[in-house]
């Protein structure tokens, strides 16, 4: 078995550098560049998280691979949402359809039978849960649309004391869902929102006193708008909130029928860069202990788009938000959704892996939590990111081909450390020893198809067993001195243990 695996390896290998089937690919060189002398971020150790909109059918447990993973429970809905705790006076109905309300439907009720087993199902997948509450509660519509007036934290406050008498363990509380800036649906101003933040983390420390696991307090769940957080973020400083989230849909609606264009267009998905290094700006100046996360993302808003958000083509506008966040110090990013809509994870029918699900598994298995700097030189088309190594020594380099017509060989250097040795000496072998080998993980979309729903791992396509068994993620081995041929269309993971990043010792 092992010499059939190494021989398809070789074959495999050799059609990268030939082309393979596209005989018309062109190959061009280039450098990418990684500085090992220094972190320049890092992220939380379970940096993909994933997020349920309510809950799906019971049958999804694929979640345990990534184990521990975050799972933030909240969405659209979560702002009328009230919880079953005896203390609203009404029956708990659930959410009925209705047009003449905000976001179609009608206020809805968690029962607490029903909040006992979803964290039955928490404890049993070890996932870190985190819990959207509604930040609506006692507010009064105002003439600009938005709402005012003090949250009511009272029924949120009897959810937070159940929830803890139960023993029942949240990773974090989060007040609101889009309502920072102008607002999805509708807004609250930042000053009010601020003294809300203040009162959850309030009745937080009161109910967890003693207790020496706290959940975090996050906020706002919405989308970045540099004022309004500001404005939250200075007047909750020094560690009154502990997370700022904020939600990522920069392709637009999933109707679109340009999603395709906009993934593999270079200068578009940079458009992200100035989000992330505000909001990083923000946190170091504001004197404040909270971190960010991309709280909910899912590309294209109003459920994706079938075909394009959950097939192979979404892995790259994916992983480069992966790979960009995680350079601007975002601790965790958390992907809309696990399963439902068109940009599930999992496949809503058949509860297989989409191919984010596999490049995510992949992400949390090679990717530490040290961020480098990594840069490319050659063609724009070459995204290029880099962590220190997972649970191994060395750096894992991601490479993603944005091009349909070359292939890049790409040479691996070390930046800074060995600058006044460049002209002495090859760069491409400068950083590694004698006789190294590196581990490549080459994603590809089966049949050539951008839109396919099954990934193939350096040739052979990922697909779950009968009985939903991940199939193994194997590397193939190469020699490091070789560059690394990053083909058309197509994504790059590869762990070069011999690389010498002072800053992953």
């Amino acid at each position: 078995m092992e010499v059939r695996r190494f021989l398809g390896g070789l074959c495999f290998l050799a059609l990268l550098r030939l082309g393979g089937a596209a005989a018309v690919a062109v190959a061009v060189t280039g450098v990418a560049g990684v500085d090992g002398r220094r972190a320049i971020a890092a992220t939380d150790e379970d940096f993909v998280c994933a997020t349920l909109d309510w809950w799906p059918p019971d049958k999804c447990d694929y979640g345990t691979s990534f184990s521990p993973l975050k799972l933030r429970l909240g969405g659209s809905l979560q702002d009328k949402l009230v919880y079953g705790t005896g203390d609203g006076g009404g029956p708990c109905t659930p959410f009925v359809k209705n047009t003449s309300e905000m976001f179609g439907f009608t206020q809805g009720c968690l029962p607490l039978h029903r909040w006992d087993e979803l964290n039955a199902f928490f404890q049993k997948s070890g996932a870190r849960i985190v819990f959207g509450l509604n930040a609506l509660n006692g507010r009064v519509p105002l003439p600009d649309g938005s709402m005012g007036g003090p949250w009511d934290y009272t029924n949120a406050a009897s959810l937070i004391r159940y929830t803890a008498s139960k023993g029942y363990k949240i990773h974090g509380w989060e007040l609101g869902n889009e309502l920072s800036g102008s607002g999805v649906g509708t807004k609250v101003g930042a000053d009010q929102y601020a003294a809300d933040v203040i009162a959850l983390k309030s009745v937080i420390d009161t109910v967890y006193q003693g207790n020496p696991s706290k959940p975090l307090v996050l906020a706002p769940g919405g989308f970045f708008d540099a004022g309004w957080f500001t404005e939250v973020i200075v007047k909750t400083r020094p560690n009154l909130l502990n997370v700022v989230t904020h939600h990522i849909y920069n392709l637009g609606p999933g109707v679109d029928t340009h999603l395709i264009e906009k993934i593999l267009n270079p200068s578009y998905l940079d458009g992200m860069v100035s989000t992330f290094s505000n909001l990083q700006g923000i946190l170091k100046s504001a004197g404040t202990s909270a971190v960010a996360w991309v709280g909910e993302s899912g590309g294209a808003y109003n459920s994706g788009h079938h075909l394009v958000t959950d097939s192979f083509v979404f892995s790259f506008w994916f992983l480069d938000q992966l790979g960009m966040s995680a350079k601007y110090d975002t601790k965790s990013y958390c992907r809309q959704s696990l399963i439902g809509g068109n940009y599930g994870l999992l496949n809503t029918s058949t509860f297989q892996p989409n191919p984010d699900y596999y490049s995510a598994l992949l992400w949390h298995r090679l990717m530490g939590t040290k961020v480098l700097s990594a840069t490319f030189s050659g063609t724009n088309m070459i995204r290029a990111y880099a962590h220190c190594a997972k649970d191994s020594p060395g750096i894992t380099l991601l490479l993603i081909n944005l091009s349909g017509n070359t292939t890049s060989q790409v040479s691996v250097t070390s930046e800074g450390a060995h600058a006044n040795t460049v002209k002495k000496h090859s760069r491409k072998t400068r950083h590694l020893a004698a006789g190294s080998m590196r581990e490549e993980y080459h994603l590809t979309a089966k049949d050539g198809s951008l839109q396919s729903q099954v990934m193939l791992l350096n040739g052979r396509a990922l697909v779950a067993g009968e009985n939903g068994e991940i199939p193994r993620l194997e590397p193939v081995k190469v020699d490091a001195a070789e560059p690394i041929a990053v083909a058309p269309y197509s994504i790059v993971f590869a762990h070069i243990p011999n690389f010498s990043a002072p800053a992953c010792s």
